[in-house]
């Protein structure tokens, strides 16, 4: 029984999210309908028919695993740098006064302010990389650090009852407790990656990226590329973020499912 209405609450919510996209969609022709110009602004057939033509090209697979690579060591070094940044301030004050500064210019810090000077000092296919790790680390030391600091006290009572050593407190009390902030900052992460990503790509025109496509797209006045290189980068962090919310998720699981035969 359970099952059935867990099955039609997910095909409920599948038919929901289908019917938000068509009206989005159905939106955006009619505003194409309504320039009346395909080349101002290309109608959603038009950018679909493109993204087609583009696929089947060697091109459109470099670039698009040009991007995909550069982003993601950018954004998976941020998670694992920012994640223990977070967790080594949350132990220690002076540590968190001595970051906590820095980490405040680098969120409030534009992010073309970046890319400009590391144009200077980075080469041009790091600078996405560096970028993306740049917009990750605020974002996962604050998640880490906030939740390892609000750990239940009674728990770390009751590890410091059964005399716990301290690699057996942070597996067994502070990083279950973490582990959800660590997954919303980790989704929230890739967004902002991905954005800071080709955008950094725009202004520094590595070798097969994406965003060096975008730059051309934009000098030969070409939309419906323009249209099409830009869904292009939405599925791709679309599909990197189901990816790791389906990991992180498993991990969830197997540390519930671990919890409860251990009991």
């Amino acid at each position: 029984m359970r099952s059935i209405t867990s099955d039609k609450s997910k095909l409920i919510r599948i038919i929901k999210k289908a019917g938000v996209i068509a009206a989005w969609l159905l939106l955006w022709q009619l505003a194409a309908l309504a320039v009346g110009s395909s080349f101002l602004f290309p109608s959603p057939l038009t950018v679909l028919r493109r993204l087609g033509e583009l696929c089947v090209t060697k091109e459109f697979a470099l670039d698009c695993l040009g991007s995909l690579g550069r982003i993601s060591l950018g954004c998976f070094s941020g998670i694992v740098f920012g994640s223990l940044l977070g967790a080594a301030t949350a132990f220690s004050k002076p540590l968190y006064d001595f970051f906590s500064p820095l980490l405040t210019v680098i969120k409030t810090t534009p992010v073309a302010s970046f890319i400009i000077l590391l144009l200077v000092w980075v080469k041009r296919s790091g600078v996405p990389v560096v970028i993306a790790f740049l917009m990750v680390v605020p974002v996962m030391w604050s998640n880490v650090s906030a939740a390892v600091a609000d750990t239940d006290r009674l728990l770390l009572e009751a590890a410091k009852v059964f005399r716990l050593s301290r690699f057996q407190k942070l597996r067994h009390v502070y990083i279950p407790c973490a582990l959800p902030s660590f997954a919303a900052g980790c989704k929230t992460s890739i967004g902002f990656s991905w954005k800071a990503g080709i955008a950094a790509e725009v202004l520094s025109t590595p070798r097969n990226s994406v965003g060096s496509e975008l730059y051309i797209a934009k000098i030969n006045l070409e939309y419906a590329d323009l249209f099409a290189w830009t869904a292009a980068v939405i599925l791709m962090s679309f599909l990197v973020e189901k990816a790791l919310v389906l990991l992180l998720e498993k991990l969830l699981l197997r540390r519930v499912r671990g919890g409860e035969v251990k009991k």
